[in-house]
């Protein structure tokens, strides 16, 4: 999803781009019962071996959807490893199930359906997942004209393996579980990301505000705002990597 921004932003940054656990040519671990190789405290980890391994021990981070779950997740448990932190078009994962109601359920049932217990929605999806990724893609997109074909064509290519719809459950299992507790026993304890945090949100995805939302969860926190879709960094990439760079190399 970042190869349109990709080269607006290669001059600028050594850019490390990986996929979470189990998506894209990813192989995930099995799952758990209480989705602890999936949830995002585990995968941020992934991302803090990842770096070392590079020679990066403080890095920019930025994430899009579960990624930006990883990423704020990464920085409040590893304050030390983040410059500066940017999500993209997410609210916190406790904040997202605390607005849970029969507006919002209805516009996010995804998180309903993928979050019930296996088969069920491994199996649902499993039988028409050109038909699943399509309808979602076409629901949260502002401008689907803006998903490239060969863009288009890789995620279904990916999302037809039974391995890649099992993770993507397994991500949203821990999003109503295991992550939901890390995010309500950080909140209890005051825990803030103490870096510098650029909110980038598309206005025609978020409902909600997500500034006030993110200023209780961040010390230093900014917004940009998009007449775009869930997909921003496809659908308004100049202004997306414009943001990512100035927000990164200008204090």
């Amino acid at each position: 999803m970042w190869h349109r921004a990709v080269p607006l932003l290669k001059d600028f940054f050594s850019l490390v781009i990986p996929d979470s656990r189990g998506y894209g040519n990813s192989i995930g671990p099995k799952p758990d019962a209480a989705h602890i190789n999936y949830s995002k405290r585990t995968m941020a980890v992934d991302m803090i071996a990842l770096m070392s391994s590079l020679g990066h021990k403080q890095f920019y981070l930025a994430g899009h959807d579960r990624g930006a779950r990883v990423a704020y997740r990464l920085a409040l448990d590893h304050p030390q490893s983040v410059h500066r932190l940017a999500v993209l078009d997410i609210l916190p994962t406790l904040n997202v199930w605390e607005q849970i109601n029969e507006k919002t359920a209805m516009a996010n049932y995804h998180w309903l359906l993928l979050s019930q217990p296996s088969p069920l929605p491994e199996h649902l999806i499993g039988c028409d997942p050109d038909f699943f990724l399509n309808h979602i893609l076409g629901r949260w997109a502002g401008h689907k004209e803006a998903l490239s074909p060969a863009a288009m064509a890789e995620y279904l290519r990916h999302f037809r393996k039974s391995s890649v719809i099992e993770a993507a459950c397994e991500d949203y299992r821990a999003g109503a579980s295991v992550d939901l507790e890390h995010d309500r026993l950080d909140r209890a304890a005051g825990h803030q990301i103490r870096c510098p945090t650029y909110i980038i949100w598309s206005k025609r995805f978020l409902s909600a505000n997500p500034l006030k939302i993110w200023q209780q969860w961040a010390e230093d926190v900014r917004e940009l705002i998009l007449d775009c879709g869930h997909f921003v960094a496809e659908e308004d990439p100049i202004s997306c990597a414009t943001a990512l760079r100035n927000f990164f190399l200008n204090p």
